[in-house]
């Protein structure tokens, strides 16, 4: 099998799959007769879970948006719309943009008009929320993080991904949530969790649609 290595200070050698192709970081004198029986050793994991991530990547490299296609925000699907002039915005569940674009231009129009989305709605929201849970973060930022709904730093600041705009209300409610009980609780212990379920009792059910459209975005190019 086909891998790419990569050699650094650890002890023991490590497997990742990564955009369909796998990746073995190894110590710097692990000979490499000892690298390849360490794959062969782990072939059983790999192949599935290579199989998994190279149908993602076909997918992910022919992904594209046109106008007519249909986009995900709080839980409602929005059609991409072509509109005579400079305009980029949303109106009326719909993603205006102007006519005539290139597949990379509508994309990157979308990302715009996420990101106001994000930028107008998910700071007020929280801010809501801190009235009802009492604790109010430093900042709350928007950001392009594509494996981190939200996050909170040591600061008490909070930053929110713009891809978080295509989840429910109910799930955003929840991100919100996690993300201010770590004002409290900078981890992911019993009390922690409490805290979040005080709040939202049916929080493994939003961690689940969470799950989905990672799924779903792991197949798609927003990059």
């Amino acid at each position: 099998m086909n891998y790419t290595l990569i050699r650094s200070n650890r002890k023991t050698a490590a497997l990742y799959i990564k955009n369909g192709i796998i990746e073995v970081r190894a110590p710097y004198r692990m000979p490499k007769y000892e690298i390849e029986n360490f794959i062969i050793k782990n072939e059983d994991w790999i192949l599935p879970k290579l199989q998994k991530s190279q149908a993602q990547q076909a997918e992910r490299d022919s992904f594209a948006l046109n106008y007519g296609d249909l986009l995900n925000y709080r839980g409602k699907t929005c059609e991409i719309v072509p509109k005579n002039g400079n305009y980029i915005g949303y109106e009326d569940d719909k993603f205006y943009m102007p006519p005539d674009m290139t597949f990379d231009q509508i994309k990157e129009a979308s990302i715009q008009i996420y990101r106001m989305l994000a930028k107008n709605y998910l700071p007020k929201r929280t801010m809501e929320l801190t009235q009802i849970i009492k604790l109010t973060p430093s900042a709350i930022k928007i950001n392009g993080a594509k494996k981190r709904w939200g996050s909170c730093s040591s600061k008490k600041s909070i930053n929110f991904s713009w891809r978080l705009m295509m989840a429910s209300d109910e799930v955003i409610d929840y991100v919100i949530v996690h993300e201010l009980a770590h004002l409290a609780e900078m981890n992911h212990g019993f009390r922690f969790w409490a805290i979040v379920e005080k709040y939202m009792p049916n929080y493994n059910a939003h961690r689940a649609s969470l799950a989905k459209l990672q799924s779903q975005l792991a197949t798609e190019n927003w990059d």
